[in-house]
């Protein structure tokens, strides 16, 4: 008689294929019980692939612009008359002939004059052949404004020129103009929303603490504020400021007119969780034991708001740098000689200029970069703080 198979009963994993996703999520709860809060919130934010690409590329843009005078090659204010709007020089590692070079080089320009247009045409040359050298010793400079040094990033032997992103119509290099410009609109977001939280969370937390007559003022003072349109209210502040006024002042009284509506949001929202917070037991039990207003506040509202704070604040910053940007476009912001990615788009302000002269418009495309990478990585704090994300 043939041994018969014994059957043996299908585990519950096997019946069920969410089984292995619910047991796996179990063990993962588990392990979130033995992490601190911000342990916490760092492994859900590295699970977001779009905020840890946003911060890798933020942290690359704040370097390259805390150090621009080193990775500048050029100086940004130096004009070239000799190659205005000059096209970007592309960096080769096989010359005409098909020959490979292990370091990178850039043609020469060949300067000709179009009778058409009667405009001078900068064109590549094959038989000048620049290295491109890094590390290169080229214009003094004082790093951090204390360091002297000449110590620069990339560049190539004279007479050659390496305009990787072209120039603009004065002879100026792009590249060194993009850093610059990348460090005043860069900064002016994160001085403005240093301002904006201060504002913000100050007036919120009052607010929503104290309410009665004071809850009563500063919302119709903040409702106020909203009911004005953003654009036009910073413009016309940014127009009565003196015209001589210097670079350094102007650019933290834009800082301080661009933080003046941006705190209304961030006080409401700071109101709101306060509001909660004051009805909680560990503020009852604050009073209760005697502690001070100010106490209560420090100690209390504001630390439990404060991650809820950093969140509005990361996405508050890409408001910052397109209002900076809007109002240096339209000549009311930075001014020249000072340079940021506002004022280098008024070269791009026509047609035929973007058909004909495209690589004018690429601080527009850092903007773009900026901004969507304060976005990813707002949106990836935002999910991490999430007390109900798994």
């Amino acid at each position: 008689m043939a041994e018969q198979a014994i059957r043996v009963p299908p585990t519950y994993e096997e019946e069920t294929p969410q089984a292995a996703e619910y047991a796996q999520a179990a063990q993962v709860s588990g392990d979130i019980g033995q992490l601190s809060i911000g342990r916490l919130m760092w492994r859900r934010f590295l699970r977001n692939r779009l905020a840890v690409a946003g911060a890798i590329v933020l942290v690359l843009m704040y370097t390259v612009v805390l150090f621009a005078d080193f990775f500048a090659p050029y100086d940004h204010l130096a004009s070239n008359e000799n190659f205005v709007l000059r096209g970007p020089q592309r960096p080769r590692i096989f010359d005409a002939d098909g020959n490979f070079h292990l370091r990178p080089f850039v043609y020469g320009t060949s300067t000709s004059l179009d009778t058409v247009n009667l405009d001078w045409v900068h064109e590549d040359d094959p038989s000048q052949i620049f290295p491109i050298r890094f590390f290169v010793e080229g214009r003094p400079y004082k790093l951090f404004g204390i360091i002297p040094t000449n110590r620069h990033f990339y560049g190539v032997d004279e007479p050659g020129t390496v305009y990787l992103l072209g120039t603009d119509r004065n002879g100026r290099d792009m590249v060194s103009r993009i850093i610059q410009g990348g460090r005043v609109s860069m900064t002016i977001g994160l001085v403005g929303i240093a301002l904006t939280i201060i504002f913000g969370s100050i007036l919120g937390t009052i607010s929503g603490y104290f309410g009665g007559v004071v809850d009563t003022i500063i919302q119709r003072t903040t409702e106020l504020l909203m009911s004005f349109p953003s654009i036009a209210l910073w413009a016309a502040f940014a127009a009565a400021l003196p015209a001589d006024m210097t670079n350094i002042m102007r650019f933290f009284f834009i800082s301080i007119i661009l933080s003046l509506l941006g705190w209304t949001s961030l006080a409401r929202q700071v109101r709101a969780k306060v509001l909660a917070y004051r009805e909680m037991d560990f503020a009852s039990a604050a009073k209760a034991a005697g502690a001070s207003h100010r106490r209560i506040i420090l100690i209390h509202m504001l630390p439990n708001a404060l991650s809820h704070i950093i969140v509005i604040a990361t996405l508050a910053i890409p408001g910052m740098i397109l209002a900076e940007t809007a109002l240096s476009f339209l000549g009311l912001g930075i001014l020249p000689p000072a340079v940021s990615w506002g004022t280098l788009l008024q070269d791009a302000q026509t047609v035929s200029v973007v058909v004909k002269k495209p690589w004018l418009m690429l601080p527009g495309l850092f903007v773009i970069m900026a901004v969507l990478s304060f976005n990813f990585v707002g949106d990836g704090i935002r999910d991490a703080a999430d007390p109900f994300a798994i």
